[in-house]
């Protein structure tokens, strides 16, 4: 049965699933009807992008081949592969997935940190007021059970442009998941990857 997470919880994957090599996230969310004013823009308007910053053991990845994102779906290494970018949001089930392969990692990346963020948020005059059911899900590729999944409150996040869902990090030789559930409010991917790095 998978776990789920709550905000700053950290569990270990190998723990929970002995012998894991390939890992799929999967992210979703819904946009529900906006009432005017500042989100005046119909929920099909919203254009939510999942990515993965490949960091180092310091939090910093300075490579732009280390961001995973739909303008980069496949990391040079083969270890991460974006399934494309979904702009909408709707139906049901996964938005936006990601395959890790752990084995494949390259030895520098200590910590994949799993983000999504509106496009164009300010053009648009978007945040996260409007996003229902958002969540993050571990599946074991080798026979598709779920290990863990975090949903996230959409409340605390009204203002929020971006969001820090969730890490998968090294720790010794093993693989942990921290949920993480951090708004953050910019302008651009590019602007997330810098806030990102100053914050740790």
């Amino acid at each position: 049965m998978a776990i789920n997470l709550q905000k700053g919880q950290r569990i270990s994957l190998t723990k929970e699933a002995p012998g894991l090599t390939r890992l799929m996230c999967g992210l979703g969310w819904d946009v529900g009807k906006s009432s005017g004013g500042f989100l005046g823009l119909r929920g099909k308007d919203y254009d939510l992008d999942a990515s993965v910053l490949c960091v180092d053991a310091q939090g910093k990845t300075n490579d732009p081949g280390n961001i995973v994102y739909y303008g980069n779906l496949r990391h040079r290494s083969g270890a991460i592969t974006h399934l494309g970018d979904n702009l909408t949001g709707e139906g049901q089930g996964d938005d936006e997935q990601v395959i890790v392969d752990l084995p494949l990692v390259p030895p520098e990346i200590s910590k994949l940190v799993f983000t999504v963020n509106i496009y164009q948020a300010d053009k648009r005059k978007q945040d996260f007021r409007p996003i229902r059911n958002a969540f993050v899900r571990l599946v074991n590729q080798a026979n598709n059970q779920e290990i863990a999944r975090y949903d996230l409150s959409g409340s605390e996040y009204e203002g929020m442009t971006a969001m820090i869902i969730a890490e998968v990090y090294r720790a010794d030789n093993d693989w942990k998941v921290a949920a993480i559930g951090n708004g953050l409010r910019v302008s651009s991917l590019e602007e997330l990857v810098r806030t990102y790095a100053n914050l740790q």
